[in-house]
């Protein structure tokens, strides 16, 4: 997965041309949470994921759209930039890695796409559904960018990563990546912004797996 640089910033799978307003790696933070939806027949069928941004990025992907000027923004008023992100996701595999046994799975066109904006920090939602649905023993996710422009965190709460309608006795078990070091730290913010950092030999993406009987 490779982010592009476009001229024009227009979604989240653009958060590259935000390396002009940015003076490090990563240029995006994002927060996030995914739900894993199963079929009544016991297949994995869908991710659900909610995904809240930073709030300088927020305010600065959000100018302009406050359509009729009342200081508040509507899920209408962002409607349009939220199908945006969504049409442009696949061009980075969406941010997502799922496997089903072990073995990897291909995604589906997203649907029920959405964006809210409270207390500062725009959340997109949409779900992104298996191409081909199937019955597991172990359901594996790895949500974020190894490219580092756009940096997810699973957030460290109780519904982080949950399910909705799984069999009875499936566990999820999240893994978080260790916290970069002082050095690295420093290394990627003194590193050329317009560039993609090397992040080789570094696990910069969570882990969430669901294990079912």
């Amino acid at each position: 997965m490779r982010l592009k640089l476009p001229s024009v910033l227009s979604g989240i799978a653009l958060a590259a041309a935000f390396a002009g307003g940015a003076a490090a790696h990563p240029h995006v933070f994002v927060k996030a949470k995914a739900e894993i939806v199963f079929a009544p027949d016991g297949s994995v069928r869908a991710i659900r994921h909610r995904w809240s941004f930073d709030e300088a990025y927020s305010a600065y992907i959000t100018q302009g759209l406050d359509k009729n000027g009342d200081g508040k923004l509507t899920p209408d008023e962002l409607a349009e930039l939220a199908k945006v992100n969504t049409d442009s996701l696949p061009d980075v595999d969406f941010f997502t890695v799922a496997k089903i046994n072990g073995r990897q799975q291909e995604f589906g066109t997203p649907a029920e796409a959405g964006m809210s904006y409270d207390n500062k920090t725009l959340t997109l939602t949409y779900t992104l559904p298996l191409k081909s649905p199937l019955k597991a023993r172990s359901f594996g996710i790895e949500i974020g960018d190894p490219t580092y422009f756009v940096a997810f965190d699973i957030v460290d709460e109780p519904d982080a990563v949950v399910t909705a309608g799984a069999p009875q006795g499936c566990i999820v078990r999240v893994n978080r990546p260790p916290k970069l070091d002082d050095a690295t730290q420093k290394r990627l913010a003194e590193a050329d912004i317009t560039a993609t950092p090397d992040v080789s030999g570094l696990e910069v993406t969570t882990r969430a797996l669901v294990a079912c009987p």
